[in-house]
């Protein structure tokens, strides 16, 4: 697989929060995750791992030890059963590593 520009072939929604996945492995998945501005994920437990790298916009991001401000350029990365969150700032793209599910 090749992309481009990764980035522009994002899809883009103001209405919903989209996320696309775009490699499952036996040993990883990849997906991207796109807010539109003040969208959020609220805060909850996932049976997987993930890590999170912005590639646009900026965002805050909820732990279980608090909130975390991101932006393009910054990651974190959350343990399997981890208490995870995301809140826009404005539009925020986001590129997920996670354990396979």
């Amino acid at each position: 697989m090749f992309w481009e520009n990764f980035v522009s072939e994002i899809e883009l929604s103001e209405e919903k929060i989209v996320k696309k996945d775009i490699l499952k492995t036996k040993y990883f998945n990849i997906a991207h995750v796109n807010l539109g501005k003040n969208q959020e994920i609220p805060p909850h437990p996932e049976p997987y791992a993930v890590f999170f790298l912005v590639l646009r916009g900026s965002g805050i991001f909820t732990t279980r030890k608090g909130t975390l401000s991101l932006r393009e350029g910054s990651s974190t990365y959350y343990e399997k059963n981890a208490i995870r969150g995301i809140k826009s700032n404005e539009e925020l793209i986001l590129l997920g590593v996670q354990d396979p599910h």
